[in-house]
């Protein structure tokens, strides 16, 4: 299965945290990495997002449904994370859109096997996918792109 984090554009400063809307630069930033992704994602990825104004702002600019789940609001958990996306067993791509520092932590965790505060930009990406050969699982580092690249 691909696993693909996403994290939410550059947003507004402020209370109540899930409220704060992404500015206008995290507006180009979300369209131009949606643009990218959406040549590259399968057809039958699932769209997952926090239910945070700025994820879901985020998750709009891919013009695909999504759905929001609430165990992906900020402060969720590496494994609050992996539950929802359903890995490694997953049928298809899951596209999970959320915050930091918790896609940090889902990706150390994933590529180091320990959740290490790990920075990832942004509205930057991190695609992952689990290769299974011989019977051993490995995790694969596909690609990390922030929306300064594409």
């Amino acid at each position: 299965m691909d696993l693909i984090l996403w994290r939410h554009a550059e947003a507004e400063a402020g209370e109540p945290d899930l409220g704060r809307r992404l500015t206008a630069k995290g507006l180009k930033q979300a369209q131009r990495m949606a643009e990218w992704l959406d040549g590259r994602l399968p057809d039958t990825t699932r769209v997952l997002s926090s239910p945070a104004d700025r994820a879901q702002q985020t998750a709009l600019a891919l013009k695909r449904k999504f759905r929001t789940v609430d165990e992906l609001a900020p402060g969720a958990t590496t494994s609050a994370v992996l539950a929802a996306a359903g890995w490694p067993d997953a049928r298809e791509s899951v596209l999970v859109i959320g915050h930091q520092p918790t896609l940090g932590e889902v990706s150390s965790f994933l590529l180091a096997g320990d959740e290490l505060p790990w920075s990832i930009r942004k509205g930057a990406v991190w695609w992952l996918s689990n290769r299974v050969r011989d019977g051993v699982s490995t995790v694969v580092l596909k690609v990390v792109i922030g929306p300064d690249f594409v």
